[in-house]
């Protein structure tokens, strides 16, 4: 019964080689900074436009 293809786990998903992999990779963390970035960017915008207004009359 080991020789069941559905129970074995592919080397590669993707069916790419180790040079597109990393460039996937990388590609993926690019994204994910620049995700943090923006949401730190908007999180600072907010805390500064409420703390410098007054309360509202």
């Amino acid at each position: 019964m080991s020789d069941n293809p559905l129970k074995q786990t592919p080397a590669d998903p993707f069916a790419e080689g180790a040079e597109a992999a990393r460039a996937r990779k990388l590609r993926s963390l690019a994204i994910a900074g620049a995700l943090l970035v923006f949401v730190g960017l908007v999180f600072a915008v907010s805390i500064l436009r409420l703390s410098g207004h007054g309360p509202v009359n």
